[in-house]
C-alpha cells in the first residue's frame, strides 16, 4: 500500500506546474539517464526502507562481457527501464539489448559493424547509457555509437527504425553536417595507430577496408554519453580524444545539435567554439579553429519541458593542461548553458572556468529542483564540477541564486601561457570537497609520516585552488604541481549528484584526490608548445596516501539555504591502510574509499556503491542524518549510477559492477519475497 501511495504522490505532483522536471523518475519506470529530464536521480519507491534494506539480495546477473571485451573501469552503463522492459548497452562496440527486468534474461540485442570507425573512435567504450522516447504508440531507443552514428531502434524488437535518418533506415551519420571533408579511410585494422594520433590515414588507393569519415588531418570526434530526447526532439553532443597527453594540435570543434525524433531531420546545430560574427568569438583570440582544437560536451544532459530549455555542461578546450594555442576565455568551454529545445537558440550561458589548463571539465549532468530560497519559490539548476564548487541558478534567466565572485587567482609561468586573472567563486554553498594542496592538508598519522610527506611534497608545487600547472624540472628546482581536487576531480561521471524533491537536498559524491601536474616542451611527443607528462599521482610516505582522509566522501547541502547538512567519508578505511604497519595501534579516522560514490535517492534511503576505486560494498544511508543503515556485498565495486524501478510488484536496484576478477556485469539487487513491504509476494 505504501509504495502504491507513493506512486500516486508522484503522478499528482507530476501534474502541478513546473513540477516535471524535478519530481524524479515516474511511476516506478527509470526512463531517463538521470531517472527524469531533470537527472534528480530520484524514485518515489518506498519498498525497501531502513528496516529491511540489510536483507537485500541479488535478484540476478547479466553478463556484458558477453557483449565483447571492455575494460573493466569502463563498463559505466546506467540501464533504462520503460513500460516493462530494461534496455542497456554493453561493451566497446556499444550493444544495446533488452532484458528481461524480473530474471536478467535478454530479450534481444543489437550492434553495428562500424569497420575503421570503429577502430579509430576516440571513445570506444559502452558510452553510459541510451535515451528512450514514446508517443504511447511507438517505443524507440536512441543510441551514439563509438564510430558517430546515431541510431534509433524499435525498442520492443530491437530492429532499426524505418524512415528515421536520410535514407529512412535508422541511421544517421553524426561526422556529416559539421563543416568538415569527409574523405574515404583506409588501412588494414592491425596498421592502426592508437589514441595519441587523429585518425587513419588518409586514402590514396584502394587498399584495405574503405569507409568514410571527416578528413582525419582534421582531428577525431565521437560520443561518450547519450543524447536526450526533450519532447520530440533529440538533443545529442560530442566528446574528442582524450587531451592529458594530445600529440596533434588540431581537434574537431564540438557542435549540439537537435533531430526530429520521428524522421531524424536536423532541426538546429549550435557551435560551442563561435565562429565569426557570434556571440563570444571574441574570447578566441587568433585562429579559433585553426590552432585551438575543439570543445565537447560529452556529459549527460539535463531539460525542463515546460520552460522548453535543455542545459549542457561543457567540456574543456585542447589540450587539457596548457591553453598558450588558444589565448582568451574560450568560450563555451566550461559553461552550463541553456538552449532553446525547439530552435538551439542559446537561453542564457554562464562560464565557470576561463581558459581552463586544470582538465576542469563539466563531469556530470546538471539537477533541476524546485525549492524555496528566503521563503520564495525558485526553479533552480544546479551543477556540480570537477572543482568542488555546486553552481546554483535560476533555471530560467541564469541568474545565480547566491552571488558568484570573480576573485584574483595565480598566474602561470610556462612560457606562452597567458592564465585568466580571475575565476568565478560561489559564495555559497561552500565548496564540498578538497580545494589546492598545502602543508595542512598532509598525512598526519604520526610525527615521522608527516615528516616524510613534507619531504615528499617539497619537491612540487603547492598552493590554492586555480594555482596553475607548472614546468617539469622548472628553474624553482620544482617537477610540476601539486593540483587539488586532481584529474578525477572533485565530482566526476562516475558519481556525481542526486536530489531528494521532497526536502531540496542534494546529495553529492566527490573524491579528495590531487594530481601532480608538469608539462614539457618535447616536439617528438606532441604538435604543442608544451603538453602534459601525464595526470599522475605520488605515492605518499612507505605507499601511504599523501594527504589526509577523507579520500572520497558524500556531501548533504540544502539548496534551500546553502547550507552543508552532513558529510561522510565514501565506505570504510579500505584494508591497506587500516593494516599498514606504520599504523599498528594507530587510531585513525574511518577514510572512506578512494572514488566517486555512485548515487540513487528514493522515498526512504540514500543509496551508493562505492565506486571504481572503493570497495564491492552497497550502502543504505538515513537520508536526514548521513547514518549507515545497511550494507550488502556486491560481486565487485561499481561503476555506474544505480537505477531503481518497480516491476511485478517487486522494487529492483540494479548497478553496473566490474573489475579485474569479475567481468562487466549488471547486477540487480531486491528483498526477498516474503519480506517486500505489503507482505503479498503476488504484487
Amino acid at each position: 500500500m505504501a509504495t502504491r501511495l507513493a506512486l500516486v504522490l508522484a503522478l499528482t505532483l507530476a501534474s502541478t506546474p513546473l513540477a516535471r522536471a524535478q519530481t524524479g523518475a515516474q511511476a516506478g519506470e527509470w526512463r531517463y539517464w538521470g531517472g527524469d529530464a531533470g537527472s534528480t536521480r530520484y524514485s518515489a519507491l518506498d519498498q525497501i526502507t531502513r528496516d529491511n534494506a540489510s536483507t537485500l539480495e541479488v535478484a540476478w546477473r547479466w553478463r556484458a562481457a558477453n557483449f565483447g571485451p571492455e575494460p573493466e573501469t569502463y563498463f559505466r552503463a546506467t540501464p533504462l527501464y520503460a513500460n516493462g522492459m530494461l534496455y542497456t548497452v554493453a561493451g566497446e562496440r556499444r550493444a544495446v539489448a533488452a532484458i528481461d527486468p524480473a530474471n536478467g534474461e535478454t530479450m534481444w540485442s543489437w550492434r553495428m559493424d562500424e569497420g575503421l570507425r570503429w577502430e579509430k573512435a576516440p571513445r570506444r567504450f559502452s558510452g553510459r547509457g541510451l535515451a528512450y522516447w514514446s508517443d504511447g504508440r511507438v517505443e524507440r531507443l536512441i543510441v551514439v555509437t563509438p564510430g558517430y552514428y546515431m541510431v534509433a531502434l524499435d525498442a520492443r524488437s530491437g530492429r532499426p527504425a524505418q524512415g528515421f535518418g536520410r535514407r529512412g533506415g535508422g541511421v544517421i551519420d553524426l561526422m556529416e553536417g559539421l563543416g568538415y571533408p569527409m574523405v574515404p579511410w583506409a588501412g588494414a585494422p592491425g596498421a592502426m595507430q592508437t589514441n595519441g594520433d587523429n585518425g587513419p590515414t588518409r586514402a590514396t588507393g584502394s587498399n584495405g577496408d574503405a569507409v568514410r569519415g571527416i578528413d582525419p588531418t582534421e582531428g577525431s570526434i565521437g560520443a561518450s554519453s547519450p543524447p536526450i530526447v526533450v519532447g520530440n526532439v533529440i538533443i545529442v553532443g560530442n566528446s574528442a580524444t582524450q587531451g592529458y597527453y594530445p600529440r596533434r594540435l588540431r581537434q574537431v570543434a564540438g557542435h549540439i545539435r537537435g533531430f526530429d525524433v520521428r524522421t531524424g531531420r536536423l532541426l538546429w546545430t549550435f557551435r560551442l567554439i563561435p565562429r565569426a560574427g557570434e556571440f563570444g568569438h571574441e574570447t578566441w583570440e587568433g585562429d579559433a579553429l585553426g590552432t585551438a582544437g575543439k570543445v565537447d560536451a560529452w556529459a549527460p544532459y539535463s531539460a525542463d519541458e515546460e520552460l522548453g530549455l535543455v542545459y549542457i555542461p561543457v567540456g574543456h578546450a585542447h589540450n587539457d593542461y596548457y591553453g598558450g594555442h588558444r589565448p582568451g576565455a574560450n568560450l563555451f568551454s566550461q559553461s552550463l548553458i541553456a538552449l532553446d529545445v525547439r530552435t538551439g537558440r542559446r537561453a542564457w550561458h554562464f562560464q565557470m572556468v576561463h581558459h581552463d589548463i586544470w582538465n576542469f571539465d563539466t563531469p556530470t549532468a546538471p539537477t533541476l529542483a524546485n525549492v524555496r530560497v528566503n521563503g520564495q519559490p525558485r526553479r533552480i539548476v544546479v551543477q556540480t564540477t570537477k572543482q568542488s564548487f555546486a553552481y546554483v541558478f535560476d533555471r530560467a534567466s541564469g541568474q545565480p541564486v547566491w552571488p558568484i565572485e570573480e576573485r584574483p587567482v595565480p598566474a602561470s609561468d610556462v612560457p606562452g601561457e597567458r592564465t585568466s586573472p580571475t575565476q568565478p567563486f560561489p559564495t555559497r554553498p561552500a565548496p564540498y570537497d578538497r580545494q589546492g594542496v598545502t602543508t595542512d592538508d598532509l598525512i598526519d598519522f604520526t610525527p615521522e609520516l608527516r615528516r616524510q610527506a613534507v619531504e615528499i611534497a617539497r619537491r612540487y608545487r603547492m598552493g590554492p585552488i586555480f594555482t596553475p600547472p607548472s614546468l617539469a624540472r622548472a628553474p624553482d628546482s620544482t617537477d610540476g604541481t601539486l593540483i587539488a581536487p586532481g584529474a578525477n576531480g572533485g565530482t566526476n561521471i562516475m558519481g556525481g549528484s542526486a536530489l531528494d524533491p521532497e526536502t531540496g537536498i542534494l546529495y553529492v559524491a566527490s573524491q579528495s584526490g590531487f594530481s601532480r601536474i608538469a608539462v614539457e616542451h618535447n616536439p617528438e611527443r606532441s604538435e604543442m608548445n608544451y603538453v602534459s607528462l601525464g595526470p599522475g599521482g605520488i605515492a605518499g610516505p612507505q605507499r601511504l596516501p599523501l594527504l589526509r582522509p577523507p579520500y572520497g566522501r558524500i556531501t548533504a547541502i540544502d539548496l534551500n539555504t546553502g547550507e552543508h547538512r552532513w558529510m561522510i567519508p565514501n565506505g570504510d578505511t579500505p584494508e591497506n591502510i587500516r593494516n599498514h604497519p606504520a599504523l599498528r595501534g594507530v587510531q585513525i579516522p574511518r577514510t572512506g574509499s578512494n572514488g566517486h560514490a555512485n548515487l540513487l535517492v528514493t522515498r526512504t534511503l540514500l543509496f551508493y556503491g562505492e565506486g571504481r576505486g572503493g570497495g564491492p560494498q552497497f550502502h543504505a544511508v538515513d537520508k536526514a542524518t548521513g547514518q549507515e543503515i545497511a550494507s550488502v556485498q556486491l560481486p565487485a565495486a561499481t561503476n555506474a549510477a544505480p537505477i531503481t524501478y518497480l516491476h511485478n510488484g517487486r522494487q529492483y536496484i540494479v548497478v553496473a559492477v566490474a573489475n579485474a576478477d569479475v567481468p562487466a556485469e549488471l547486477v540487480a539487487l531486491a528483498l526477498p519475497a516474503q519480506r517486500r513491504a505489503g507482505g503479498d509476494p503476488g504484487q
